[in-house]
């Protein structure tokens, strides 16, 4: 068992851990969300065919050529093109046809004019202005060609995504599971909200931060309730969790003291411990263990910090587990918009948001960075990371932060 390693060890060794992919089909409409287990090429062109992005007349450019405010040029209306349907004539010299937004171009036409930019009749179409060959036409693939490739394999399904898929035709999509994690709160303190508070406990929230952040992620996760402080009865809620869940998180017991209980429940199960404590502040105090192929995860009995350890080592695994092509989170290089006026001799993990200011990227800390803190989750779009060994650090500083 590897104990007080650091934060990139960490996460390699979850990182590195092999997983069983199973895939389902599902249609578009339940397909938001869920990360492709297939690679999407385009069946047809986008647009389909040549066509009018506005109101106007389709012509041949070359007939308009000589047109000018003294000697307009003059073309015979042939018929009238709404959206949604198709030409029944072939321009020719002379001939104009009228169409609305969006129709098929007919055949013979490689030009358009707005409605508003000529005179007209019923039957005539006069033009002030010489309008060239390909003019105005939204070319047939313009937007995408056949056989593009729109989505591969390991990509998370969003809205305009889906609306891409959509205007292919595309019914169903082939899918990752999404993995089962529990996630089991340890701790006597702890009461379930919906129930009164008594004096000296308090309400476990953690539950819903870290339930809530892996859902986000992809995965079905479910409240796998609380249990005291006894090596035993966690061991045995981990197991009959571990029956129906790809991962067991817990919280608490993960630290060192009287009262932790991770590791040696996890040890009662015959499992794999992997690591015991990780280098960084806060989110540190973390356990990573293996029973038969399914992940066991000890975080933080602190809010804040379970979920800066979930970010920090587990999220990589987590987003493989699901299926992502990527699993590291985007980093930015930023400058402090303070300064920090602390030591470092850890990895340093920071709640903040992102900040421009003068074309400058900032990170600015947020509020109330205790272990136990979750009003600074609020928010919070970037984790700011300061290297172990670094003393105060002076605002404009340059740190790395992950975009969250």
């Amino acid at each position: 068992m590897l104990k007080n390693i650091p934060a990139d060890d960490a996460a390699d060794i979850l990182s590195a851990l092999p997983v069983a992919l199973e895939t389902e089909t599902v249609g578009l409409a339940q397909a938001q969300d869920r990360v492709l287990a297939e690679e999407i090429t385009a069946r047809i062109p986008a647009p389909p065919f040549d066509r009018s992005p506005f109101d106007g007349y389709a012509f041949r450019g070359a007939d308009t050529l000589t047109a000018t405010k003294e000697t307009p040029v003059v073309l015979k209306i042939t018929e009238e093109i709404a959206a949604g349907s198709m030409p029944t004539v072939r321009v020719t010299q002379g001939r104009a046809a009228k169409i609305l937004t969006g129709a098929p171009l007919p055949e013979g036409a490689d030009a358009t004019v707005k409605y508003e930019n000529t005179a007209f009749t019923d039957t005539e179409v006069t033009l002030f202005a010489p309008v060239p060959p390909g003019t105005d036409v939204i070319r047939a693939g313009d937007d995408i060609r056949s056989g593009d490739r729109l989505a591969p394999r390991g990509t998370r399904l969003t809205a305009p995504l889906l609306g891409l898929l959509a205007s292919q035709g595309i019914e169903c999509v082939s899918v990752y599971k999404k993995p089962v994690v529990a996630v089991l709160n340890t701790g006597s303190e702890l009461v379930e909200i919906g129930r009164e508070l008594p004096p000296g406990m308090i309400y476990n929230s953690s539950v819903h931060t870290l339930c809530g952040y892996l859902k986000e992620l992809g995965a079905e996760a479910r409240n796998a309730g609380v249990v005291r402080d006894d090596p035993d009865e966690i061991a045995g809620r981990i197991k009959s969790a571990l029956e129906e869940a790809d991962i067991v998180i817990t919280t608490g017991g993960a630290s060192v003291g009287d009262y932790d209980f991770a590791v040696a429940a996890a040890q009662r199960l015959g499992a794999e411990v992997l690591f015991w404590k990780v280098n960084m502040k806060p989110g540190g105090a973390i356990m990573a263990a293996v029973k038969d192929g399914k992940l066991l995860l000890g975080l933080s009995g602190n809010p804040g910090a379970a979920v800066l350890g979930l970010f920090r080592i587990a999220r990589p695994y987590i987003c493989k587990r699901c299926g992502y092509a990527e699993l590291q989170l985007p980093t930015v290089r930023v400058a402090l918009k303070e300064p920090y006026e602390k030591n470092s001799p850890k990895l340093r993990l920071l709640r903040g948001r992102l900040v421009i200011e003068d074309g400058r990227a900032y990170f600015a800390e947020n509020e109330g960075q205790g272990n136990g803190a979750v009003a600074s989750l609020v928010g919070c779009d970037l984790l700011g990371e300061i290297d172990a060994g670094s003393p105060p650090l002076p605002a404009g500083a340059i740190i790395k932060a992950y975009r969250l």
